[in-house]
């Protein structure tokens, strides 16, 4: 049986509102709050406040805090920020209670899917659940490295286009086949042939397309366009080597 979301991070607030009934309301009948008048705060005056799990809001009607080393933001510029157990849950719970939340999105750069709503004064409520997964153990991977092979009518000529303008250095060579490689990735030049008529491919990742693209432009390589941020989390550019073969180097980003 699935169990009500819940939050799960200690919050402690203080909030002045202009109209403690509403507030009362909308804690308690949208947000699902347990709501209890009460005739002291921690620090503050206060004249109700709302638990849920280990978080706890006291609301005051004063626009200033009594003890001045609490800061009492203003009505409407408070940010509260919730972690749940269940975001999604949250925030069906919070529509059905006819609350008017925002959409669920991811927030990357926190690693948080998250969804926002404002309360009656204007204070900004978010609530989050981390998607981030712990690290599995993996098992021994069984695929390591990938070596394709560039045909070339001219292997010796395109050995040498390898070396000048695209940076790469031999790990073996002849006249008839080269292997190269740039840090961790290896090609194979290899000569054209029956078997191999047409032109070869691979996609390449790296650390900073936009900086390569530039070193290769600068020493004549045939590039194909300007760098490319795609939907899908790559920026890519190709080139073309002196044969037509296509390397497309792809930096990921989030």
């Amino acid at each position: 049986m699935q169990q009500d979301p819940v939050i799960t991070v200690p919050v402690s607030r203080h909030l002045s509102v202009a109209d403690l009934a509403r507030s009362i309301s909308f804690y308690r009948d949208i947000l699902g709050f347990d709501v209890r008048r009460v005739t002291a705060g921690d620090g503050v005056t206060a004249q109700a406040e709302a638990l849920s799990g280990p978080a706890k809001i006291q609301f005051t009607t004063e626009e200033s805090a009594i003890d001045s080393t609490l800061e009492l933001r203003p009505r409407g510029h408070a940010i509260l920020f919730f972690e749940t157990n269940d975001v999604a849950a949250m925030h069906d719970a919070v529509v059905a209670r006819g609350g008017k939340p925002s959409e669920l999105e991811k927030a990357n750069w926190i690693k948080m899917q998250v969804f926002e709503i404002r309360d009656p004064d204007g204070h900004t409520l978010w609530f989050a659940q981390s998607f981030q997964q712990p690290d599995t153990a993996r098992p021994e991977p069984m695929l390591e490295k990938a070596l394709p092979e560039l045909p070339h009518s001219n292997v010796k000529a395109g050995i040498a286009h390898y070396l000048d303008v695209l940076g790469f250095k031999i790990n073996y060579a002849q006249d008839d086949f080269g292997v190269l490689f740039r840090d961790d990735v290896t090609v194979l030049i290899i000569p054209r042939s029956d078997a191999h008529k047409g032109i070869g491919s691979c996609y390449v990742y790296i650390h900073d397309a936009d900086a390569l693209h530039a070193e290769l432009r600068a020493k004549g390589a045939n590039v194909q366009g300007e760098p490319v941020s795609h939907p899908w989390g790559l920026r890519d550019f190709a080139v073309l080597d002196l044969e037509g073969n296509k390397i497309t180097f792809g930096q990921p980003f989030e």
